[in-house]
């Protein structure tokens, strides 16, 4: 079993530099990874030695603003169009006309985006904890519980959360907000100091929140009347993608509602339901790595 991945540093036509993480045959069926905040390429390494294993080519990216790639200076440099940009470039830099699509997290809205931006580019999608726009938009109107949970993401637009981190520290940060996740067990010391590495790299934890100031997702606030935007109600276009959906079900930040109705916006379907959080990955790496391969037509190496 592999323990590490090759790293290389691509220019991008975007104007952006990118650390990007392979594994497995270049010549292999390509699986291109997204990761969420606050993370990195690291969110999928369990998946990506199953999946290289299994004979495909595993590419993950760390995104514009995380851990050693290209931080630009606006927020307007992350707004959703920019990353999905950086997909596409990155496919193309790789010489990769089509490929299929993981993502997590933020991944996840930029995954959504691509699909319906370039349905030709993507031959397949796996969704892990990812809400589609729509149905996420339309349950922080209309689901009190996922509004309440949403509301850390109005905490993330403003300036307060970056004055709180440069007053007490990046490791105040990995205890208050990721580690209310995750258990030691699943995240331990070397972790750690990876991630605490990562957000530290050119101040990246700032870069990385901008990826929340610069999201046009409104979360209403918990009191007071709200007018709910006509547009929720209105036909929105259908992903034609086969799609893997994972979801672990205790997620406290995106529940289990992000499901409903998902089957009317994504033709080709299917769910797998993980008793796990919302770092489904590293939370139950074995069922999020068996779904993954089975869905693909694969069996675990571990039972070949």
């Amino acid at each position: 079993m592999m323990t590490e991945f090759d790293k290389q540093r691509m220019a991008l036509s975007t104007g952006v530099e990118l650390d990007v993480f392979t594994a497995g045959n270049p010549a292999n069926p390509p699986v291109i990874f997204l990761h969420g905040f606050p993370e990195s390429h690291r969110t999928w390494r369990h998946q990506m030695r199953a999946l290289a294993a299994a004979g495909y080519y595993c590419i993950a990216p760390d995104q514009r603003g995380f851990a050693g790639s290209s931080k630009p200076t606006e927020i307007s440099d992350y707004a959703p169009d920019k990353p999905v940009a950086d997909l596409f470039a990155l496919a193309d830099a790789l010489e990769l006309p089509e490929f299929t699509l993981a993502a997590h997290d933020w991944g996840g809205a930029i995954a959504w985006m691509a699909a319906l931006k370039r349905p030709d580019r993507i031959s397949r999608l796996m969704m892990c904890n990812s809400a589609h726009p729509l149905i996420f938009q339309r349950t922080l109107y209309d689901d009190m519980a996922q509004r309440e949970a949403s509301q850390y993401m109005n905490v993330f637009k403003g300036d307060r959360i970056d004055r709180s981190i440069a007053e007490k520290g990046l490791a105040w940060f990995y205890d208050h907000s990721f580690m209310r996740h995750l258990t030691p067990e699943q995240m331990d010391e070397d972790d750690r100091a990876a991630y605490l590495a990562e957000w530290a790299t050119d101040d990246a934890i700032y870069s990385m929140l901008k990826w929340y100031k610069a999201t046009n997702m409104v979360v209403p606030p918990m009191e007071g009347d709200v007018e709910r935007p006509a547009f929720l109600d209105k036909p929105f276009p259908i992903i034609e993608i086969p799609t893997l959906v994972l979801w672990g079900m205790e997620d406290p930040a995106l529940l289990p509602c992000q499901l409903d109705g998902l089957d009317q916006l994504v033709s080709d379907l299917a769910i797998v339901k993980v008793d796990a959080g919302h770092f489904v990955t590293w939370e139950a790496p074995e069922a999020v790595n068996a779904a993954m391969l089975n869905w693909l037509g694969n069996i675990p190496a571990s039972e070949s």
